[in-house]
């Protein structure tokens, strides 16, 4: 086989290769498609994923915390029970490029716990940071209606 023939050979795999990252790295993690912003892109997510990446906030409307597991992030809810309030997360959610993949309602009395498992989508551009935050926005404008 020529030099030519496995450079190109070499390159192909690469690209291959490049591709099965991008594809298994939530999308703010890669910025640009260049190989070295998907390399970049994937150290990143790699870094978070073994420091278990999570963010939380307390208030007194709501506790809510989110933790990326894999290409999913596992974001738990305690408040106050209102009517649709499901809903409207579930909205929060889906404008984000998230899918539900799971969903457990605990409740008791006037708390209800709950636990989602939801899919990254390629389109999200969303931080679990922001996520969280997104959240407790929505909760907050059910809390003051």
């Amino acid at each position: 086989m020529s030099h030519i023939a496995v450079e190109r050979n070499r390159r192909k795999q690469m690209n291959e290769h490049l591709k099965v990252l991008r594809s298994l790295t939530p999308c703010f993690y890669i910025k640009r498609g260049d190989q070295a912003s998907i390399i970049g892109g994937v150290i990143e997510f790699i870094k978070e994923l073994h420091q278990e990446l999570g963010a939380c906030c307390n208030s007194p409307v709501a506790d809510v915390e989110a933790k990326i597991s894999g290409s999913n992030v596992v974001l738990k809810i305690i408040s106050r029970r209102t009517p649709g309030q499901v809903v409207k997360i579930i909205s929060v959610l889906e404008r984000s490029s998230f899918e539900v993949l799971h969903l457990n309602i605990s409740s008791m009395e006037e708390t209800v716990l709950y636990s989602f498992v939801i899919k990254i989508g390629l389109e999200c551009q969303l931080s679990v940071e922001e996520l969280v935050f997104e959240v407790q926005q929505t909760l907050r404008s059910d809390d003051t209606a």
